[in-house]
């Protein structure tokens, strides 16, 4: 579309839609399936997962990483692992979640602008032509960015996500959002939790967006979520303070970006990495060069009968480089069709 990878994911920070990048896999995904048993009702740790070198892989690291007095214990204050969202934690198919947010945004607030019907990009968003809405490029997506962003108080923004999720579907499934995060990844959550290790999400999605449901969908505090980020400014909205939203670019949490904000944030070096696309290959990478032992591991999303199939050519999750690199340096590759006894969580969840 010519427009610049950092306008993409600025794009991805303040939710505006590039609906016409789906993947062309010739694949519908099915309406998530539950598990035949809840996992609370089967033995041992991570019951999702199949025996195999990806379970193995995690449940030796988290031993030898636990082992006191063995020659890879971590102490807990050390004990750092860091996750990915899109495509890691949820689904990201046919376009990340936080794109459908800001469209259904953009229509929800049209009857209060009249104006949008004949003014670009807005008319074209709301006859459903995103490519022509994203013809104007970077101009185009900053005012999609200031309709649907600026001038929100961050509670207010809080409220508008969690109304959002808690009513939208699924374009293909049908499923709420939440619904469609993988219950072998919140198995994997709960497992290193339990052995001493903290959990942040650490991912190009929009850090107020992804704040708004990570505590109560993955059990990740607000503190622990690190993303891309809006600037905002600090004002007395009728004597009261209030941090408000603009339209402008303060941070891009994605490719090399991620060891960056890990060291600002953290101020630690992960042991452990999650991720599914090239735009994790760098946080991995940081993960991998520490002093200590180490877990790099990609999800490969190779079901396309239960979730999706895509890889290296995907405009949405593409991993290329991140798998080459993966396989050179015996990082685990998690193959989702043999790897996982279900994708997401028991319909009673």
């Amino acid at each position: 579309m010519g427009m610049t990878r950092r306008v993409l994911f600025a794009a991805a920070l303040t939710g505006v839609a590039l609906l016409g990048q789906t993947i062309a896999t010739g694949q519908t995904a099915p309406a998530p399936t539950a598990a035949a048993t809840p996992a609370a009702t089967l033995a041992g740790p991570l019951p999702s997962w199949n025996d195999g070198p990806s379970k193995r892989a995690i449940l030796d690291f988290v031993a030898k990483v636990t082992k006191e007095g063995g020659p890879d214990f971590v102490p807990v204050a050390e004990r750092i692992a860091v996750f990915d969202n899109d495509g890691t934690l949820w689904a990201e198919q046919p376009m990340y979640f936080q794109f459908l947010f800001a469209v259904d945004r953009i229509r929800a607030l049209a009857p209060q602008h009249p104006e949008w019907k004949t003014t670009e990009p807005f008319a074209s968003v709301l006859r459903g032509d995103i490519h022509a809405a994203l013809a104007g490029g970077e101009h185009a997506i900053l005012k999609l960015i200031a309709a649907t962003h600026a001038g929100l108080t961050t509670d207010e923004f809080d409220q508008v996500v969690k109304q959002w999720l808690a009513t939208a579907r699924h374009p293909t499934t049908g499923q709420p959002y939440t619904s469609m995060v993988y219950q072998p990844m919140l198995e994997l959550l709960e497992h290193l939790r339990a052995n001493g290790l903290k959990t942040y999400i650490v991912s190009g999605g929009g850090v107020e967006f992804m704040r708004a449901f990570a505590e109560a969908t993955y059990g990740i505090p607000p503190e622990q979520v690190i993303g891309s980020s809006g600037k905002q400014k600090f004002e007395l909205r009728d004597g009261a303070p209030a941090l408000v939203k603009l339209a402008e670019i303060d941070f891009i949490d994605d490719n090399e970006g991620k060891p960056l904000a890990i060291h600002k944030h953290i101020g630690r070096r992960p042991i452990a990495a999650f991720g599914n696309s090239d735009g994790d290959l760098a946080m991995l990478q940081w993960t991998a060069a520490g002093r200590g032992p180490s877990l790099c591991i990609y999800v490969h999303h190779t079901d396309a009968q239960r979730e999706w199939a895509y890889d290296r050519q995907s405009k949405v999750g593409r991993l290329d480089k991140g798998i080459d690199e993966a396989t050179a340096k015996g990082w685990t590759i998690v193959d989702m069709k043999n790897d996982w006894k279900t994708i997401y969580p028991p319909a009673a969840r």
